[in-house]
């Protein structure tokens, strides 16, 4: 049985475009990920970092990277974080997503209507829960601050099960938000490439993809799926590429979608592979 391990790496975004899934009080992003810079010769340097964002940064065709309208830098260590910054409060991003070149209904069946909604951002914790009433007892009922999202860590384990065909996930994570729910996703060779070769819609890394965190904020979660890594020219799916683990504000899960919206609007991306990864694997077809 060939497997191996990998560390996620902490995360406040999805793709470049919005900059980040997460926002502040102040409705700017709050960009762990890849912060998009002037290079230079002109160029564009998309690098692995952490800054707050203006909202009105300006947005480049889908596929195309421009330099974000950086507010202010913020340290790539957690612990080197201001107190401020850690007890910064996080929000959803409004609908429609302001900064957003992807083309893509995430739940086509259930929400075909999704790029007409408009909603305000909600702090976290208050963000309006479909039909809760008071004495439902919600258990995210005070602030999300960034100091308590950067104590997110997760481990994943891959290993080629089944005589080559299937694929099987195990995660171990720490440091999430406590009592709350959340859903792994996957991430497909050219989910996120411009036309021709995509974009297409991501997908959920198994069906339930929910799992509970505790309340010390741990959390496990597995799933094999068929055939995940076809090799280049074979039949099969399109190879997963990335794995992103993702908070449900809305505390639902989707089914067959990631979410009704997407990228901020209802899953918020906390840990992630900072690349695309997973090529020593091959499967095959049953």
């Amino acid at each position: 049985m060939h497997s191996q391990s990998y560390e996620l790496s902490l995360t406040t975004q999805g793709p470049t475009y919005p900059p980040s899934e997460v926002m502040n009080a102040d409705g700017d992003f709050v960009v762990i990920g890849r912060v998009n810079r002037p290079g230079a010769d002109g160029s564009v340097r998309s690098e692995w970092g952490s800054a707050i964002v203006s909202a009105d940064s300006p947005l480049p065709p889908h596929g195309d990277n421009v330099p974000f309208d950086i507010i202010r830098e913020l340290p790539v260590d957690p612990a080197q974080l201001t107190p401020d910054d850690r007890d910064m409060v996080l929000h959803t991003l409004p609908l429609p997503l302001p900064c957003n070149n992807y083309p893509m209904l995430f739940a086509p069946d259930q929400r075909p209507d999704a790029h007409a909604v408009r909603r305000p951002s909600y702090a976290f914790h208050e963000v309006p829960i479909p039909d809760l009433r008071p004495e439902d007892g919600r258990t995210v009922a005070d602030p999300v601050t960034l100091g308590q999202w950067v104590q997110a860590e997760g481990w994943l384990e891959v290993a080629v099960v089944n005589g080559g065909h299937d694929a099987e996930f195990r995660f171990e994570f720490s440091g999430l938000i406590p009592d709350s729910m959340y859903t792994v996703m996957s991430l497909r060779e050219n989910d996120l490439a411009p036309a021709p070769a995509g974009p297409f819609r991501p997908g959920p890394l198994g069906v339930p993809n929910v799992f509970m965190a505790d309340s010390a904020g741990k959390g496990r979660y597995r799933a094999t799926l068929p055939n995940p890594f076809p090799a280049a020219g074979a039949p099969g799916p399109r190879r997963i590429v990335n794995i992103v683990l993702l908070w449900m504000s809305y505390q639902q899960n989707y089914a067959g979608a990631i979410g009704f919206f997407g990228l901020g609007g209802d899953i918020h991306a906390q840990l992630k592979l900072q690349e695309a990864s997973f090529q020593e694997f091959v499967t095959t077809e049953r």
